[in-house]
């Protein structure tokens, strides 16, 4: 398979995991001193929004595939039933944090509702992805790092991809005039 098949996503997901919790260090960074650190707290906050999407699809692309009984997922197994049920509320709350904050940084509002919205669906966030990654940090050097299952090339184009587009997202919000 060119793509690795199961191995190759899990493989996907874990390389993007890895992106993913550098740029969510640096974000919690500026959370500690968001007033001087907004600007960059914006940025970053924008170019995690490509691997987020990797993530999820390469997450869901297993879901499917699990769910609608292709034999190569249905053998890899499905992941702990714990972890299954809080996805959706994983989900659900990555999708409220990084939305309230799309709306805050495209209506330049520092104060309201939506920064209460932001704020409060970062608390529920922050719990469930800490259990999420507290269940699979282990895993990521392994998975990361392999270059012998197929379609290792396909998954650094992706994540490095995602990354890019995060950039150009951040280029493209015009905070790049606020960096300057």
């Amino acid at each position: 398979m060119r793509t690795g098949g199961p191995d190759g996503n899990e493989r996907l997901t874990a390389a993007t995991a890895v992106v993913l919790l550098v740029l969510l260090a640096l974000e919690g960074i500026t959370i500690v001193a968001i007033g001087p650190l907004l600007t960059l707290h914006e940025l970053v906050g924008v170019l995690l929004i490509p691997p987020v999407a990797l993530k999820l699809a390469s997450t869901g692309y297993r879901f499917v595939r699990y769910y609608t009984r292709d034999r190569r997922y249905v053998l890899k197994g499905p992941p702990r039933l714990p972890l299954r049920l809080l996805a959706p509320l994983l989900v659900a709350a990555t999708a409220a944090v990084i939305g309230s904050g799309v709306v805050l940084l495209e209506t330049g509002r520092k104060a309201g509702a939506w920064v209460g919205l932001h704020k409060a669906s970062f608390v529920v966030w922050f719990g469930l992805m800490s259990v999420h990654v507290l269940a699979y940090v282990w895993r990521l050097p392994r998975l990361a790092l392999d270059r012998r299952t197929a379609g290792w090339p396909i998954r650094l184009g992706l994540v490095a991809a995602s990354l890019v587009i995060g950039l150009w997202l951040a280029d493209e919000t015009a905070l790049h005039d606020r960096l300057t």
